[in-house]
């Protein structure tokens, strides 16, 4: 899947970028149609938790998103990602009642 990052106020070393794109691609096992996506990266203020990952997912028909702050990016990512399967597979549901 072809994914846009853009980190905020800060660069992304290419490690993270790596790993946030692993991560995404495994999505494709629930969904194959997944045209592309962008995530954004951004670091939050006065705050423990404050790595913000952000992530918009384009399929046909309609568009997901999920923002998930934690620690760190990679934890931030595992959360999103997650949230964007549970998502995918909603969607999915749908499309077999319909």
């Amino acid at each position: 899947m072809k994914l846009q990052m853009h980190s905020i106020h800060f660069d992304a070393d290419i490690k993270l970028l790596d790993f946030i794109q692993k991560k995404t691609d495994k999505l494709n096992t629930f969904y194959d149609r997944i045209i592309d996506g962008e995530v954004f990266m951004r670091l939050e203020k006065n705050d423990v938790e404050n790595k913000v990952v952000e992530i918009k997912l384009n399929i046909p028909g309609s568009q997901l998103f999920a923002k998930e702050q934690s620690k760190s990016f990679e934890a931030a990512t595992d959360l999103a990602v997650e949230a964007l399967r549970r998502q995918l597979k909603k969607f999915k549901e749908k499309q077999k009642v319909v």
